[in-house]
């Protein structure tokens, strides 16, 4: 088995959410997507991988313009 590693997320709907999942082949994915499907109209939200000097790396929510 791989060694874990800690994704945090910083802003919107996944502000707060901490996963630990097993260290891929590559390296992380420069972005996440996250999509909502709640019986609406579907909002899709993305994050950008960036550094943090607290946890060494961090998705952070994209600012649209």
């Amino acid at each position: 088995m791989a060694d874990a590693y800690v994704v945090r997320f910083v802003g919107g709907p996944l502000d707060g959410r901490v996963d630990s999942v097993d260290m891929p082949d590559d390296a992380p994915k420069p972005t996440v997507t996250h999509v909502h499907l709640h019986g609406g109209p579907k909002i899709v939200h993305h994050y950008d991988l960036q550094y943090a000097v607290e946890y060494g790396c961090e998705y952070r929510l994209r600012v649209e313009d």
